[in-house]
């Protein structure tokens, strides 16, 4: 079949021609607009977000609570909570969004010398947990938790005992019993680094390296991962050493992998590492402080990058605040931009919505969550007007219900 010429083609386009311009445009602005509403429905914003709550509590209170947050306003609307657990200090949802795992932050569990792990069944658009069972985590005092990228192994650092251990999770979302464990050894110059004090645990990007920030020991412990067994141990460079007295807490990776960030709570400082994810190395680029002017007392807890990877975000406890710094997108290296009070006493924890418009911040002493709105372009902090009263926050997970 011939192709037309162009001219053979052109009495086609003489059809609009023939039209008035009013309704030529009349058509053209309805095809806009249906097309603009079609894409509208295919990529709607979310509208809510589930916000799921740890806390220090006993087993006759409440204790692991969840919220909807309205992600136009950042209100924030109770729907359920859970009793009958001590120390459900540190939550971490599942990958699949299916199962909610806590930590049971005690030095005797279930007859032994350790903490638990705690596996529910998470109904994230009803809004409602069902426990599954429980385990002993292994070592005293478990202070954090995650689960690596497969969703089959649930890794925790213990304060108390100084270790990093790894559960088995099954099919039906449950804890299994314990398949491998590193003890921590070392110490420091403080009067708290007498020991190891395992603060926090990571999984890398590529789901093969494991990082422990360890309070007593200033270093960042890299174990690697194997993610068929579980299995993790001791690398040849051990980790990254930090500045004697630091105390590194929490951690925190930058969506693109490059870059790495944990927040020092003895010294009050940010550190930024550069991060090599074939060798698991991490090499330090940047150390900032966490507050304007020493602060008697301050001691620093949560780390956060935006989900952008703009911007950086770190807590304050005594100068009660959420330090706020933007992020070079080449180098990693971080600027102060300044600080925002949290609006209450000792914030333990805070969580950035999956879309990353809210912060919600957990004031532990003064048992209130407080909920702020993130500028887009400047990273700046915003108080929304709303929170909620609860007893001692100290745990702060998101996930999108729509």
């Amino acid at each position: 079949m011939k192709r037309k010429t162009a001219l053979q083609a052109a009495p086609r386009f003489r059809l609009i021609g023939r039209m008035t311009l009013h309704t030529f445009f009349r058509i053209t602005t309805l095809i806009a607009l249906g097309l603009a509403t079609t894409l509208g429905q295919a990529g709607a914003a979310p509208t809510r977000a589930l916000v799921c709550l740890g806390s220090y509590s006993t087993p006759d209170r409440e204790s692991v609570h969840l919220f909807q947050l309205n992600l136009q306003e950042g209100s924030l609307k109770k729907l359920n909570a859970v009793d009958g657990l001590t120390n459900p200090s540190f939550l971490k949802i599942h990958p699949n969004g299916k199962y909610l795992y806590t930590v049971n932050e005690v030095s005797t569990f279930d007859g032994k010398k350790s903490g638990g792990v705690t596996a529910f069944a998470l109904d994230v658009k009803g809004g409602k947990l069902n426990k599954i069972n429980q385990q002993p985590s292994g070592d005293t005092g478990p202070c954090h938790l995650t689960v690596d990228a497969t969703g089959k192994y649930v890794l925790v650092a213990h304060y108390g005992g100084g270790s990093t251990s790894v559960l088995p999770i099954e099919k039906d979302g449950s804890v299994g019993a314990l398949v491998s464990q590193i003890k921590h050894k070392g110490s420091s110059v403080h009067s708290r680094q007498k020991a190891p004090h395992a603060h926090s645990v990571h999984v890398g990007p590529n789901n093969k390296f494991a990082f422990a920030p360890d309070l007593g020991i200033d270093k960042v412990l890299v174990f690697s991962f194997d993610e068929k067994t579980g299995a993790i141990a001791e690398t040849k460079f051990d980790g990254a050493k930090l500045e004697p007295g630091s105390g590194p807490r929490h951690f925190s990776f930058h969506p693109d992998g490059k870059f790495a960030y944990v927040i020092n709570e003895i010294k009050q400082t940010v550190t930024t590492f550069r991060y090599n994810a074939k060798r698991g190395r991490l090499r330090t680029l940047q150390t900032l402080s966490s507050v304007p002017h020493p602060v008697e007392g301050n001691s620093t807890a949560e780390v956060l990058v935006h989900p952008t990877g703009k911007f950086l975000y770190g807590s304050n406890r005594g100068h009660n605040s959420i330090a706020m710094f933007r992020i070079n997108e080449k180098n990693g290296k971080l600027t102060a931009l300044g600080h925002e009070s949290t609006r209450g006493s000792t914030p333990r924890n805070f969580g950035i919505d999956p879309t990353g418009q809210f912060l919600l911040a957990a004031n532990q002493q003064s048992d209130n969550v407080v909920v702020f709105r993130i500028n887009q372009d400047t990273g700046k902090l915003k108080f929304t007007g709303n929170e909620i009263k609860l007893s001692k926050p100290v745990c702060v997970r998101m996930i999108l219900q729509d």
